[in-house]
Parts: structure tokens; C-alpha cells; sequence
């Protein structure tokens, strides 16, 4: 149902802009953790500033963006957006969590949807949230879960098919589908860019809700529903 679903997309960043930031332990980790997969001609700082923020224990979270889908008064789907987002990631994860505690409270239902978000944003919050010392929360202890138990919502898994060798990014699959697309200003490859060249964190989040909202039409569109209006999108400051 629906109603059920609180939609999630995130924004990451490595913790640190620069390789050279690192103190020498830490850098001997990286260089451990990727070095092997690493094309001879990457340096360790060039490895740094492609794949650390994508990487839990070397990234951080920086925006998380949810959105949930409510019925009007005509019974026509509205999607309600809300972004947590800060420099503060401890701030950031305890606001999501207090979020989502409250949806548990009143839905011991609901459950996670979005594009990719078994294999990346997930288990990147839960391991954030122990990486800073926070409580896990009973409905984010998936991994000991058989597969069929794990109930999400997740748009690349639904466009696999059953089909396991199949990727799709977000972007091919609004296009694909005819869903206006989220990349029209930046792009996620950007983000590091934006973060901590630019400063400018609000665009950011300005991008990460367009793609939770893209990922909200992608659900609509597998079920046969009408996607979404401007005005049928409204976003929680």
C-alpha cells in the first residue's frame, strides 16, 4: 500500500575533502580497502575523491531526503516531502531516526522505498549509525533477515524483474519510463563538488528531493497510477 511507504534518498560525502587530510593510519585503511580494485594509473588522493563518499566507513551523510504518499479529499495521490540535512551527522541521523520512529509508532507497517536502497542507502544509515554510536532501531536489523522477509520498496530491484545481472540508474529509468528527471542541475558524480568547493549544501537538497520525488513517480508508474503534478508535490521546509 501506498500509504505504507516512506520514500528515502541521501546524499554522501567523503569525511574528509582531501586524501592528504587523512593521518597516516587512516590512509594506509583506504589504500588497504580499495587499493586491490584500483587501476594502476589511480593514485590513492585521485581513488579518494571518486569512491570515498560512497563508502561507509570512509563517507558521511550529509542530506536525507523522505517523502510520503497521502490521499486528498478527491482521493487523488499526493506525495509530501521533507528533507534532514546539516554538516552535523550525528544531528542529521538522530533527526531521520526521531522521523521514522514516529511513522513506526503509528505504523508498525511502513516500510523503506527507493531506487537502490538495499544495496546503498540503507545499509549505509545503519552502518553510520553505528560508526557515531547511535542505536540501530529494531525495523533497520535486516541483516540476518532471509531476502523474501526484507520488505522495501526498491525501483531497481522491482526493474530487475528477477533478472540479478541487470543495473539501472535512477536517471535511465525516469527517462526510460518518461518521468521528468531529477538531473537537471547536478548530478551525484557533483555533490562532492558542490559540498565542499561550492559550500552550497542547499543545493544539494534541492537535488536529493527532485530524486525522491522522481523515484515516487517510477512507484506510481509500476502501478499503473498517474504520476504526479506540480501541484500535487509539496515540500515540508
Amino acid at each position: 500500500m501506498l500509504k505504507d511507504l516512506l520514500l528515502i534518498d541521501i546524499e554522501t560525502v567523503p569525511i574528509v575533502e582531501n586524501y592528504e587530510q587523512l593521518s597516516p593510519e587512516w590512509q594506509i585503511l583506504w589504500w588497504n580497502k580499495i587499493g586491490k580494485s584500483t587501476p594502476e594509473n589511480i593514485t590513492p588522493a585521485e581513488s579518494w575523491k571518486n569512491k570515498a563518499g560512497i563508502l561507509a566507513e570512509f563517507g558521511k551523510i550529509i542530506c536525507i531526503s523522505t517523502a510520503y504518499f497521502y490521499e486528498d479529499k478527491n482521493r487523488v495521490q499526493n506525495l509530501k516531502v521533507k528533507s534532514i540535512y546539516g554538516d552535523d551527522e550525528i544531528t542529521v541521523l538522530k533527526e531521520f531516526i526521531a522521523l521514522c520512529n514516529k511513522m513506526y509508532k503509528h505504523n508498525k507497517q511502513f516500510y523503506f522505498g527507493g531506487h537502490n536502497i538495499k544495496e546503498f542507502d540503507i545499509p549505509y544509515i545503519c552502518r553510520r549509525l553505528m560508526i557515531n554510536e547511535l542505536p540501530v532501531p529494531e525495523y533497520l536489523w535486516l541483516h540476518d533477515r532471509k531476502p523474501w522477509e526484507v520488505k522495501m520498496f526498491d525501483t531497481l530491484n522491482w526493474w530487475k524483474f528477477g533478472d540479478n545481472k541487470n543495473y539501472i540508474s535512477l536517471h535511465l529509468l525516469a527517462t526510460v519510463l518518461k518521468i521528468p528527471t531529477s538531473k537537471t542541475d547536478i548530478d551525484g558524480s557533483k555533490v562532492q563538488e558542490v559540498y565542499y568547493k561550492e559550500k552550497n549544501l542547499q543545493r544539494i537538497v534541492e537535488y536529493c528531493q527532485r530524486d525522491v520525488v522522481v523515484c515516487a513517480n517510477i512507484i506510481l508508474r509500476y502501478k499503473a497510477l498517474p504520476i504526479l503534478k506540480e501541484q500535487q508535490i509539496s515540500i515540508t521546509k
